[in-house]
């Protein structure tokens, strides 16, 4: 067994096992929840069910977590042990297994903070720089999985890639204000300017840096699709968003009018994946170009992988008041 992928009942997981799987390559998907691409039932926390999942595995794609939906819903505690103790038994399992290469799925959502400007402030510009200030317990978890993937791959010499991901997942906006403003598709083609990607391409940067992790021993990366701004454009962009990109593309405003789309007057943040291009070779199809010909076309701009997957949802009770409950 070649790839052992944690996760596989939900968006990314499934994504990453129907891509090996198309390819004919060898896979094992684990889950809480039982899935046509979870292979074996089990805990993440259960160091022995690691431990038998581990076997035959010569790389790892850790993408099973608590999210930001399980916040209001979920301990604190339940978020440490899944989230931290879980992605530790994984490694310390990796490592005796002698596994040649280790990917964890962490989250743009760990800046926390610093993603939001002071009143009259610029854009904030997102790299590996920016010291993050986690707002919420799923941030600080992610956080500090992070840093026991970096002390692993110090200490015992484990390839590990941390690979922050931005929004991909299809559902609804947590954000009422915005869910009444915006269509959905509309929301998420404005999204992919500087905060989304598509999960075909977030797939594609989780098997690069199976490939690359070897080589690089550790890395930390934000995977977004490529922003079309600069740094002299965060200005412009907290107080006339819409005036950047219809600059930058003229012809937006007819593609969008007739959908009875609307752009963003303003954009808080921009995340800048340059690093990932540079150093992973990853270059995500799916820009807000790519959204551009997608209308002139009359396609959609998803991917055939967003469209299989579709709405899973994060939880088994709906609630009234959006998609799931919004704690911090």
């Amino acid at each position: 067994m070649s790839v052992l992928v944690t996760g596989s009942a939900g968006h990314l997981g499934e994504a990453i096992v129907r891509r090996l799987r198309a390819e004919g390559r060898e896979v094992r998907g684990i889950d809480i929840k039982a899935s046509p691409f979870t292979d074996h039932v089990g805990s993440i926390t259960d160091e022995v069910f690691v431990r038998d999942a581990m076997a035959g595995a010569k790389s790892v794609i850790h993408s099973a977590t608590l999210h930001k939906p399980h916040v209001a819903t979920h301990s604190k505690r339940e978020f440490v042990d899944t989230n931290v103790a879980g992605t530790v038994a994984l490694l310390e399992s990796a490592a005796a297994h002698g596994v040649g290469a280790f990917v964890f799925t962490s989250t743009t959502s760990a800046f926390g903070a610093a993603l939001s400007p002071g009143p009259g402030e610029p854009a904030t510009w997102i790299d590996e720089d920016v010291t993050p200030i986690p707002k919420n317990i799923y941030g600080a978890t992610k956080i500090a999985a992070e840093g026991m993937c970096e002390l692993v791959a110090r200490k015992d010499r484990l390839p590990v890639i941390v690979l922050r991901t931005s929004r991909f997942f299809p559902e609804d906006d947590d954000n009422a204000g915005v869910r009444a403003e915006y269509d959905t598709l509309n929301m998420q083609a404005n999204e992919l300017l500087y905060r989304r990607a598509d999960i075909e391409d977030i797939v594609e940067a989780h098997l690069l840096a199976v490939a690359r992790a070897p080589d690089l021993g550790f890395g930390r990366y934000i995977v977004s699709a490529t922003p079309p701004f600069t740094r002299n454009d965060v200005a412009a962009l907290r107080t006339d968003a819409a005036g950047v990109v219809r600059r930058l593309f003229p012809g937006v405003d007819a593609l969008y009018a007739a959908r009875g789309w609307k752009l963003l007057a303003s954009l808080d943040r921009v995340y800048d994946s340059s690093r990932a291009s540079r150093e992973l070779g990853w270059v995500p199809r799916r820009d807000f170009a790519f959204v551009l010909e997608c209308l002139q076309r009359g396609d959609d701009f998803r991917s055939d992988m967003a469209r299989a997957i579709g709405v899973k949802g994060y939880h088994d009770t709906v609630f009234e008041e959006g998609p799931y409950p919004v704690i911090g």
